[in-house]
């Protein structure tokens, strides 16, 4: 079976994790250090704050935002759930806001429209790896006394109107799961330009833990005085997983231009199907291709899913929006909430997309495309 994504693993990333596990330090080291500075070169000169997957980093986004029960929190329902449920989690309500219907992000039209006076942070989503049209998102957002939140989970190292994905935003969430265009096995990180909500995602990040001694409550009793001044929780990435990551950084240009080639190898292939249309791309964006999301027009995608699958083509469908979840329907929202959204969704189909792709596999899944709607080759 041809996956759609896998991780692109060499000798360089054996050797940074071997050596860090031949270190004094497995966790809390300078490799997590290392890599959150690297990270932070590539996400506009921010700061970074490395923890355990994209979940992860969304949850400490929400909490340093200060999320919390009587807030609103705007959000895609094009998504994996994590990014409305870790709002969720913390108390806060769901209001889900439709789609452009070229891209797939958050449309800020329908994101004003969503707004309420309770509204803490309006999340828009790196739909495929397609930055959001972050400059009307901060500006309703900012109008509003709210944040803007960038998931990126798909597109480390994209850019936006030539700024780089981690400068669009307050506050910007990674995920570098092992299909995604970076991989730490697990891992993610948040990023802000803001030193408060850095400090603050620090701070949860690691229980709460306060040890300044300026800012202690109680007396010091020794220089073991520890204090929690708010709940957190550990989420802390690994030295071993971090080291991955920095080996992984220093080739993610060379993965997202093949991520590139790839999509564009697709979009030239599947150009004169008319039963299908390719991904969209704006002006002003460079992606970072996470997924190559075709859309099938003619209400045949599962017969498609099927009969690739069938040949050994892993395809995949991203996503079932977010409220169609039971947990989500048990809470009040009903199916037909965001149309466009859901359009998207009955459509899409994820072709097989990463670094180490053959040219030939891509030929080979483009050709079963053509001919499952009866194009030769």
């Amino acid at each position: 079976m041809l996956p759609y994504g896998r991780q692109s693993i060499d000798s360089d990333d054996v050797a940074a994790v071997t050596a860090v596990l031949g270190s004094d330090w497995l966790t809390t080291g300078p490799a997590v250090t290392r890599f959150e500075s690297d990270l932070s070169a590539r996400s506009g000169g921010h700061g970074v704050v490395a923890v355990t997957s994209g979940t992860a980093a969304l949850h400490v986004a929400y909490a340093a935002a200060g999320v919390g029960p009587g807030d609103d929190v705007v959000a895609s329902p094009l998504t994996f759930v994590a990014t409305a449920s870790a709002a969720a989690l913390l108390g806060a309500r769901v209001v889900f806001a439709d789609v452009a219907p070229d891209t797939g992000n958050l449309d800020p039209d329908a994101a004003k429209a969503a707004l309420t006076p309770a509204t803490k942070v309006i999340s828009g989503v790196d739909y495929a790896g397609h930055p959001i049209d972050a400059a009307p998102l901060r500006e309703i957002a900012h109008d509003a006394g709210a944040l803007l939140l960038e998931d990126a989970a798909h597109s480390v190292g994209g850019r936006w109107q030539g700024r780089p994905v981690g400068d669009l935003a307050d506050l910007t969430t990674l995920s570098f799961f092992p299909t995604k265009n970076l991989t730490t096995a697990e891992g993610g990180a948040v990023v802000s330009p803001s030193d408060e909500l850095v400090a603050g995602a620090r701070a949860f990040r690691n229980h709460g833990l306060v040890r300044d001694r300026d800012a202690l409550r109680f007396p010091d009793e020794g220089p073991w005085h520890q204090e929690v001044h708010a709940f957190g929780l550990n989420y802390r990435l690994p030295d071993v997983l971090a080291a991955l990551g920095s080996s992984q950084l220093t080739r993610l240009d060379a993965f997202t231009a093949r991520r590139a080639q790839i999509h564009a190898r697709y979009d030239a292939a599947l150009a004169d199907v008319a039963e299908v249309r390719t991904p969209s791309r704006r002006e002003g964006a460079e992606p970072a291709w996470h997924l190559y999301p075709l859309r099938v027009l003619d209400g045949r995608r599962r017969e498609l899913f099927e009969f690739l699958r069938g040949r050994g083509i892993g395809v995949q469908v991203n996503y079932v929006p977010a409220y169609w979840h039971p947990v989500f329907a048990d809470l009040g929202y009903e199916r037909g909430l965001c149309p466009v959204a859901e359009e998207y969704y009955r459509r899409q189909i994820s072709l097989p997309l990463f670094p180490a792709l053959a040219d030939d596999d891509v030929d080979r899944v483009s050709s079963l495309v053509r001919e499952f709607f009866g194009y030769g080759s």
